[in-house]
């Protein structure tokens, strides 16, 4: 019989085989992507967060778990575990030299990539890159991988994973029952269920169904299968349905994996107003790392779920370009007749912001002391006049990343039922992210959840399959020894 089935095909998912297969366990990964798709999410992501007590090759200066921890519990505002957090904070700080060994290489951050030079270490090639590394790695120890698999449903007794039912993308195959002695679900979040999402949003006071208006921005693949099988089947669940990482894209963006490239980066240098030409949050509050993940969920709930950052031209050249120019014009009245804003409006939001400010000294690498006054509301940070032509403006709408909701854990990854943890079912990745992130997110922490939990999940699923198959010789001993007695 097979020692571990992995369900999925993302970073959690690799991690787990691998670690499974290192530690003696024969492996198969069901990805539902085909291969040229396959990767989940984590192909569109660039780095990850690193817990370091001094610099290191790619990463400056220090950042010790307390600050970590820190940053965390900011971004949640508190709603984490902090035993699960604080244990794969501590996993980020050693996974790097075993990421390393599977062909993982890392570079250091570019220039405006969120100020994370002493905090997240890049994949060199990207998130792309890194899965190739681990699928080659994954092929040379003997892992079998299957394409195109999508797993249903899986078969229970109390509590304990027996076998999963899986049928082919195109249904060429029929449906097959995989039974293993284990398995580690990594098969992430529901965020490409737009039927899903459109429950969990529900319509607003407008009469609008604000989920129709979102981009995901990674894989289609995410439909959340197992995520719902599992909840049907009474697993324990961690985590709100309608929290996310959520994104302001660029409204062009496509509805499935646009990836970072659609991301506009430029909130914090300027004013961000919704259709009707208003502001409707501080967006200097923080370091764009610790906020970018929450301009998606403003604009979710702003008219339209539409909104357009504005910068002018001391602005450029201060953040990574997105892949879409944005619309570009020589006054404000100009720019406000091509985003299609009604002109007076923005043009007396712009000036009210503009007479607001209080210009110290600016520094897009600290908290500076460039604020506005009088103004509602603030912008804490980085608040210069737009007043220099050239002026630019994007479109944004939100962009659904991953979701929340998910499986309720413990330090071992195993699943709960009725709070009584799985002996041989383990959950890992942005199916279990929940525990750690009940809201907000700050820059590479999801691939530290991911690494970390992966990791531990591929362990701990291959120590529960030595075990059942100790207990079972040993079973096999007894029953022979009684044999011979009884003869």
């Amino acid at each position: 019989m097979l020692d571990v089935l992995v369900i999925g095909g993302g970073n959690a998912a690799l991690c787990a085989a691998l670690m499974a297969r290192e530690a003696g366990a024969s492996v198969l990964v069901l990805e539902s992507a085909p291969r040229e798709w396959r990767g989940g999410n984590s192909v569109h992501t660039r780095n990850l967060r690193c817990m370091h007590d001094a610099p290191q090759d790619v990463l400056t200066e220090a950042y010790p778990e307390e600050e970590f921890w820190q940053d965390l519990l900011k971004v949640t505002g508190g709603l984490t575990n902090e035993k699960l957090a604080r244990l794969a904070i501590r996993e980020s700080s050693d996974c790097r030299d075993w990421m390393r060994h599977h062909g993982v290489r890392f570079q250091p951050s570019l220039s405006g990539t969120l100020h994370l030079s002493r905090t997240n270490a890049f994949f060199m090639g990207g998130g792309k890159a890194l899965m190739n590394a681990y699928y080659r790695s994954a092929e040379k120890l003997g892992i079998e991988v299957r394409y195109e698999s999508t797993v249903n449903r899986l078969e229970l007794k109390d509590g304990r994973f027996v076998a999963a039912h899986m049928t082919s993308l195109n249904g060429s195959q029929g449906s097959q029952r995989i039974e293993a002695r284990t398995c580690v679900v990594a098969s992430g979040g529901f965020e490409s269920n737009l039927e899903w999402m459109r429950e969990v949003w529900g319509q607003n006071d407008a009469g609008e169904w604000p989920s129709d208006n979102f981009a995901i921005r990674g894989t289609r693949f995410n439909m959340g299968v197992l995520l719902r099988d599992l909840i049907d089947q009474g697993a324990d669940t961690t985590g709100e349905p309608n929290q996310s990482h959520c994104v302001a894209v660029d409204a062009r963006a496509p509805l499935y994996d646009g990836g970072i490239c659609t991301r506009v980066d430029c909130v914090s240098l300027g004013v961000v107003v919704n259709k009707h030409a208003e502001r409707f949050y501080d967006e200097g509050e923080d370091f764009w790392p610790k906020r970018y993940a929450i301009w998606g969920r403003l604009v979710a709930h702003q008219p339209a779920q539409v909104a357009y950052s504005i910068i002018d031209a001391k602005a450029v050249g201060r953040f990574m370009p997105p892949v879409f120019p944005g619309e570009k014009a020589d006054t404000l009245e100009q720019l406000a007749r091509q985003l299609g804003l009604d002109e007076q409006a923005f043009v007396k939001t712009v000036q009210d912001y503009n007479a607001a400010c209080k210009v110290g000294t600016f520094d897009h690498g600290v908290l500076d002391d460039c604020h506005t006054e009088g103004l509602s509301p603030a912008k804490t940070h980085w608040a210069r006049p737009i007043d220099t032509a050239p002026f630019y403006g994007y479109a944004l709408k939100p962009g659904i990343t991953f979701t929340y909701l998910g499986m309720k854990t413990d330090e071992t990854t195993a699943v709960h039922f009725g709070g009584q943890a799985s002996p041989n079912l383990f959950a890992a990745g942005e199916l279990m992210a929940g525990n750690v992130l009940g809201k907000g997110y700050t820059a590479g922490v999801g691939m530290t959840i991911g690494t970390a939990f992966g990791r531990i999940a591929g362990v701990q699923a291959a120590k529960a399959a030595k075990a059942q198959m100790a207990d079972k010789a040993s079973t096999s001993t007894t029953l022979t020894e009684d044999h011979h007695a009884a003869a």
